[in-house]
Formats: C-alpha cells, sequence, structure tokens
C-alpha cells in the first residue's frame, strides 16, 4: 500500500552467444539474468552485481539494455543509493524513452530526495505513456496533497479509484485530502470505505477517529 511501490521493468531475454578467440562464451550467466529480473530471491546486492554483468556484457542494446538499467536502478533505489538510481533510470529512459516503469520509477526516487516537482514531472509523462496506470495517479496525487494542493490531489485519487477501486489505500489518502480542506463527512466516507476494503487498516481507523473529532468540536 506505500506510495513507493515500484514497477519491475520485467524479464530480460538470453543474448546470443558471442565468440571471442574463436570461442563461444556468454559474458553473463543465466544466474545473473535471473537476478537482474529479480529472480531466484534476488537480493539488492545481487540484482545490482546481475545487472551490472548484463550492461557491461555488450551483448545487449534497446528495450533489454534498458530494462537492465532500471532494474539496476531500483536496486540502488533499495540500497538508499538515490542518486545512481537516478543515473540508471536516466540511461533507462534514453535508451526507451517510451516506457512508463521507468519514468515512473524515476519519481518515486525523486520523491524519496523531497524533489517533488521533478517527481510530479515523471509521473505526468509515466500517465501520458500508460493512462491506465493507477499507482502514477496515486503516487502523483500525494505530492500534490503533500504541497497543499488538495483539489488536485483529489482528482487524482478519483482516477486512482476510478481504475482500481479495490485499492484501500488510496480510500485513505483521498480521504486525508478531504480532512485536509476540512471536509469531515467526505473524510470519514472515504476512512469507512478503506476499513471496508482492509478491516484491520490501522492508519484509517486512527484517521477516521481524528475526522470524527474534529467534525464534533
Amino acid at each position: 500500500m506505500s506510495r513507493r511501490k515500484r514497477l519491475t521493468a520485467g524479464t530480460i531475454a538470453l543474448a546470443v552467444v558471442t565468440s571471442i578467440g574463436g570461442a563461444a562464451v556468454h559474458a553473463q550467466t543465466a544466474q545473473q539474468l535471473n537476478w537482474c529480473s529479480g529472480k531466484d530471491g534476488a537480493t539488492p546486492d545481487l540484482q545490482i552485481g546481475g545487472c551490472t554483468a548484463i550492461i557491461q556484457s555488450g551483448n545487449y542494446g534497446g528495450t533489454n539494455l534498458a530494462t537492465a538499467f532500471t532494474n539496476r536502478g531500483n536496486a540502488y533505489d533499495d540500497t538508499g543509493q538515490p542518486e545512481r538510481a537516478l543515473q540508471d533510470y536516466d540511461q533507462a529512459i534514453r535508451l526507451n524513452p517510451r516506457d512508463a516503469k521507468a519514468f515512473f520509477n524515476r519519481g518515486i526516487a525523486y520523491g524519496r530526495k523531497g524533489q517533488k516537482d521533478r517527481a510530479i514531472e515523471d509521473y505526468d509523462q509515466a500517465i501520458r505513456l500508460n493512462p491506465k496506470h493507477a499507482k502514477s495517479f496515486f503516487n502523483r496525487a500525494n505530492l500534490y496533497d503533500d504541497k497543499g494542493q488538495y483539489d488536485r490531489a483529489i482528482k487524482d485519487f478519483d482516477q486512482a479509484i476510478l481504475l482500481d477501486p479495490q485499492d484501500g489505500a488510496v480510500f485513505n489518502n483521498r480521504g486525508i485530502a478531504y480532512m485536509n480542506k476540512g471536509q469531515y463527512d467526505r473524510a470519514i466516507q472515504d476512512y469507512d470505505h478503506a476499513i471496508k476494503l482492509i478491516p484491520n487498516f490501522a492508519n484509517a481507523i486512527k484517521n477516521r477517529a481524528i475526522a470524527v473529532a474534529a467534525k464534533n468540536k
């Protein structure tokens, strides 16, 4: 339910065997490919190593290489290296400027750094490329709410709910935006729905109690 849940860029197809000095070799192993794709229980460090092997192999280009950069960027972000993550997302976008996932994930990295406007720009582009991706609307809505632009946030939360009406986190966060506007009844309705979807949703239960108290002052 976190706004920071990233999109995995996907699986990388095994490259054609290369020939060096007359001997057929792979510049990377199938295990490294799986780690780069987040398979086989890969830790962030293993994913970084696997993707680095792919990137440095010279066997990949285009969307496969872009995927390796995106996946390594995800792993760098997971290990608290946002600058290196951003560099990899930049490379992925340069190689495949139609990849909504790279823009979405770069938006998360910019958001972690507190660069809200840059993050919003990336979510804008992710939405242009994939207008049915609910999480892009959700993440952008959270940033608008952080910036005090509650009407814009609510509009994005509305769209996220239209695309994914079973996500309780969106109802909870839209409730926060309504509460920030002083619209406590609307907020309570959203918290009720969030709790209906996720019965033990502690934040929604707490927020509903706050909204009820504020309404009854």
